[in-house]
């Protein structure tokens, strides 16, 4: 699996949280200001500036969410969430096809975020297009939903054309800097609890968690 979409906000908390961010228009700026030499010239969008009270708190309940979330700690291993940004586009808005820099001020990016805050049926286009081997995949999510992908893929957000596109992204530093070594992790700790849930806790199970913790260990930064 090399990313994974899971409902992290209730509706209720996407809808509190997009209307706070959306309060006072002075708190955004260019989002270009954030880019590197080679993503600004493909990049087209808003952000909140990251000095504002409103990003500051913003920032620490989305980083709050995701690190008590056990679905996403077994899917990322998490050392490090950094880099959180706030992001709006309008219509004729988007931001190219380009990669993130392996190594930021915040942290190296292993895995990259997007958070959807805005309503699906309140603007149009805006797909994040992420690029696999064959095809691009493109995903649009309810607000309160969250996609977890390689920071190694090429990646784009199509052009709005009609409405806001209202987004939470970021990066995570994983303690398991390989994408290929965390979907085994990953998929050895889904069916060890998916057992120990079904036929509760045995000395065989015992042996699945050790080689795990074990190789998590080995593998480990």
């Amino acid at each position: 699996m090399d990313h994974l979409i899971h409902r992290l906000l209730n509706e209720e908390d996407s809808t509190i949280l997009r209307e706070k961010l959306l309060v006072n228009e002075a708190d955004w700026e260019d989002g270009r200001k954030t880019a590197g030499s080679h993503a600004a010239k493909v990049k087209n969008n808003q952000q909140l500036n990251r000095n504002s009270s409103t990003f500051i708190e913003s920032c620490k309940y989305i980083t709050s969410q995701i690190t008590i979330d056990p679905l996403i700690k077994s899917f990322c291993l998490p050392r490090k969430i950094h880099g959180v940004m706030f992001s709006k586009a309008k219509s004729s808005q988007g931001y190219g096809m380009h990669v993130d820099n392996a190594y930021m001020k915040s942290g190296r990016s292993d895995i990259s975020f997007t958070l959807f805050l805005s309503k699906k049926n309140d603007y149009e286009g805006g797909e994040l297009c992420i690029q696999s081997t064959q095809e691009i995949e493109e995903i649009k999510l309810s607000a309160g939903e969250v996609v977890f992908y390689p920071s190694t893929s090429l990646h784009a957000v199509k052009k709005v054309t009609k409405g806001e596109r209202l987004v939470c992204v970021g990066w995570i530093q994983s303690y398991i800097s390989s994408n290929e070594d965390r979907n085994i992790l990953f998929g050895l700790n889904a069916g060890a609890r998916g057992l120990l849930a079904e036929y509760g806790q045995s000395p065989q199970l015992d042996l699945v968690f050790q080689a795990y913790n074990n190789f998590l260990r080995r593998l480990g930064d």
